[in-house]
């Protein structure tokens, strides 16, 4: 629940930049995803990038206000994952 209620709040105030800020939105976001990264990167040097759930709650927000057409560009992981999480994070719950 308090999760969810996080998720909303982020995607509210992401939102609510794209009002107020369109011109470089996609620049902006792509330099914010990127920045993400970096610092998963960094937090492991070696393997895969681990995704804690802070990570992947703040991935998915980003990823709502990136253009579909440049979502391979942009998006580290693909939308099939993000739905994956999604659906995880749905089954814990339930347990």
């Amino acid at each position: 629940m308090l999760l969810s209620l996080l998720c909303r709040l982020v995607r509210w105030i992401l939102s609510l930049q794209v009002v107020l800020v369109r011109p470089d939105l996609s620049k902006d976001i792509e330099l914010l995803i990127l920045r993400h990264e970096n610092q998963v990167l960094r937090r492991q040097v070696h393997g895969r990038s681990r995704w804690d759930h802070a990570d992947r709650l703040w991935l998915a927000a980003l990823s709502r206000l990136v253009n579909r057409r440049q979502w391979s560009e942009i998006v580290p992981v693909t939308p099939a994952t993000i739905l994956r999480w999604h659906r995880n994070l749905a089954a814990h719950k339930r347990t």
